[in-house]
């Protein structure tokens, strides 16, 4: 008998514009449809929400002229989504969250990713960037499905088999 394994891993490096993350956003919806989460399934929209919190900081704390940042997906250990986004400024790490208050304009994405997320954090990526990482629960374990068979079941998130 033949075990199946489903590797499941996205990374796409980007340009640390406005244009960047709005594509690291998009690119997640499309490529979680492939793996069977519709766009609006919680785990896809917990996901978008996660990815532009991080691309935006990505883009307006990580920039460094000439250097893109760099957007992973994984589905690691059947029941996690990790999402990472590696930038080239190490020195600066993001900080705790803090309360927004009602008129504040920024300052709502990393209060989103500690909402929307299992865990979260920071690490240096050598030689002089930093990777922040976050984890999202999936509702249940996956094992291998497609796109195709999200469709079948009716748009669900993949099952196991």
């Amino acid at each position: 008998m033949k075990s199946e394994i489903s590797t499941r891993h996205f990374t796409q490096l980007l340009s640390a514009t406005r244009r960047g993350a709005r594509l690291a956003r998009l690119m997640t919806v499309h490529q979680l449809e492939e793996w069977g989460w519709p766009p609006s399934c919680a785990v896809s929209e917990s996901a978008t929400l996660v990815v532009a919190g991080l691309a935006a900081n990505a883009v307006a704390h990580g920039h460094v002229k000439g250097r893109g940042f760099r957007v992973s997906l994984a589905v690691e250990a059947s029941d996690t989504l990790r999402i990472e986004v590696a930038d080239p400024r190490g020195d600066r790490r993001p900080v705790s969250c803090h309360t927004a208050s009602a008129i504040d304009e920024t300052g709502r994405g990393l209060l989103l990713v500690d909402a929307l997320t299992a865990r979260w954090g920071s690490e240096p990526w050598p030689p002089s960037g930093k990777v922040v990482g976050a984890e999202i629960a999936l509702p249940c374990p996956v094992i291998a499905a497609s796109a195709s068979t999200a469709a079948q079941d009716g748009g669900a998130a993949p099952q196991t088999t």
